[in-house]
């Protein structure tokens, strides 16, 4: 599962470098309650050279999570279709360019270029951070824990400020 290009390859090629590859992206989602589970990211690339030692790499992530419904922790499966797209430069030295941070360009240094911790940004950045079983979704009770969506629960839900608490025996 290696991700990656050699520069002086995809300068040396007529058309693009074609990736097909799957990626695991357990290490990067490890410690999130809210994801359940995770397929393998398939990731359909490809690397073109566009001059000025710049290689363009550009495709798609596809791939499916199951996560926890942010209302009633139901399991909630999400299909996930990410555009990818990067550029990459290749500097002799260091000190030749310096990276602007308005550039969408990255700049790097080695001949060999793993695209793997980009796949995996990539996925993180387009992860949903709510994600709902359906948009009615009731919830799950304050008091006792049952899933509203189910079935009523007997709980009183009335909510009193606690400042206003002395107030409430007033009237009677």
């Amino acid at each position: 599962m290696k991700v990656q290009f050699e520069f002086r390859k995809v300068v040396k090629l007529d058309g693009p470098l074609h990736f097909l590859e799957q990626v695991n992206v357990d290490r990067v989602i490890k410690g999130r309650a809210d994801i359940l589970a995770s397929e393998l990211v398939h990731a359909d690339l490809e690397a073109t050279f566009v001059g000025d030692n710049t290689v363009e790499v550009q495709g798609k992530l596809t791939g499916q999570v199951d996560m926890a419904c942010s209302r009633c922790l139901t399991e909630v499966p999400k299909q996930l279709y990410i555009p990818f797209h990067e550029i990459f430069k290749l500097v002799k030295k260091q000190s030749e360019e310096i990276q602007d941070e308005d550039s969408d360009t990255i700049f790097v240094d080695d001949d060999m270029v793993d695209l793997i911790p980009f796949v995996e940004e990539a996925f993180l950045l387009h992860l949903p951070q709510i994600s709902y079983c359906k948009a009615s979704c009731k919830g799950l009770c304050q008091k006792c824990g049952s899933d509203l969506n189910v079935s009523t629960c007997n709980c009183d839900t009335k909510v009193v400020d606690p400042r206003l608490a002395v107030l409430k025996d007033f009237f009677e």
